[in-house]
C-alpha cells in the first residue's frame, strides 16, 4: 500500500534520488535537509515511515530519533556513514526500526521501506501477549509484571514482543535481529546479549526470558524457576 514518506537527508542529491525511487513504488515522499524540519514535518504530517540521515545540521539524527520516540511510534529507518557496533546499539536504543550504513543501493532502500512498513503496520493488532504475570501489549506499547509497569527502551521492547509473538520458540540473536529491526547486515551477538540482560534485570531475573544453548533466547510459554 503507498504511505507517506518523510526523507530527511541533507545531501540534497541524495534526497532527491531517495525521493524518486520512493515516489516509483507509489509512496508520497515529503523531503527536509535537517533535523529540526525533520522534527517539524514529522509532527505536523505525522508519517508512516520516516528515512532519516543520522548526520544533519542543526539537529542531528539520533537526537531526531530520539525526540520523535518521545512523541509516538512511527517508523524510522536510519542512514549513516558509520558501521560500528556502538553505532547499532544506539541505534537500537532509541528505537529505529532498520539501520543501513552508506553507500547503499537506492533498491535495497526501497525494499526495507516495504519491509518495515509491512512489519509496522501488522504490530499491534490490538492483541496483548501474556506468560504468568508478564504482559506485552503492542499497540499500547507497554509492558507490565504482576500488574506493574515496567520502563524498557525501544529496542528492549521490540525483542520481547517478537519473543512473546511465539512463547516457547527459540531464537537466534540473528533472528531476533531481523525479526525485530529488519537489521539483517549487522549481526553482532552483544547486541542482543545486552539488552536481553537489561531485559532480565527488569523483570527480576531469567524465569521469563530463557537462553537456549547454542541457540539463542525464547520467552518461556510457562513461568519456571529461575535459571539462566
Amino acid at each position: 500500500m503507498p504511505a507517506r514518506i518523510l526523507v530527511a537527508e541533507d545531501d540534497v542529491k541524495q534526497a532527491e534520488l531517495i525521493r524518486r525511487y520512493l515516489e516509483r513504488e507509489g509512496h508520497l515522499t515529503v523531503v527536509v535537509h535537517d533535523g529540526r524540519a525533520a522534527i517539524d514535518e514529522a509532527r505536523r504530517r505525522s508519517p508512516d515511515l520516516l528515512v532519516l540521515d543520522v548526520m544533519m545540521p542543526k539537529v542531528d539524527g539520533l537526537d531526531v530519533c530520539r525526540v520523535l520516540r518521545a512523541d509516538g511510534d512511527v517508523p524510522i529507518i536510519m542512514l549513516t556513514a558509520r558501521s560500528t557496533e556502538d553505532d547499532l546499539l544506539l541505534g537500537l536504543d532509541l528505537g529505529a526500526d532498520d539501520y543501513l550504513t552508506k553507500p547503499y543501493n537506492p533498491r535495497e532502500l526501497v525494499a526495507r521501506v516495504r519491509t518495515v512498513l509491512r512489519r509496522t503496520r501488522n504490530r499491534g493488532e490490538g492483541e496483548v501477549y501474556r506468560v504468568g504475570e508478564l504482559e506485552i501489549d503492542p499497540s499500547r506499547h507497554e509492558v507490565r509484571l504482576s500488574g506493574e509497569l515496567v520502563e524498557v527502551t525501544p529496542a528492549e521492547f521490540k525483542i520481547l514482543a517478537c519473543l512473546a509473538a511465539s512463547p516457547g520458540r527459540a531464537y537466534s540473536r540473528q533472528q531476533l535481529l531481523e525479526h525485530a529491526f529488519g537489521f539483517d547486515h549487522y549481526v553482532f551477538d552483544r547486541t542482543i546479549d545486552v539488552h536481553v540482560m537489561n531485559l532480565r534485570k527488569k523483570l527480576g531475573g531469567s524465569a521469563y526470558l530463557r537462553t537456549v544453548y547454542g541457540v539463542g533466547y525464547k520467552l518461556a510459554d510457562k513461568v519456571v524457576s529461575d535459571a539462566s
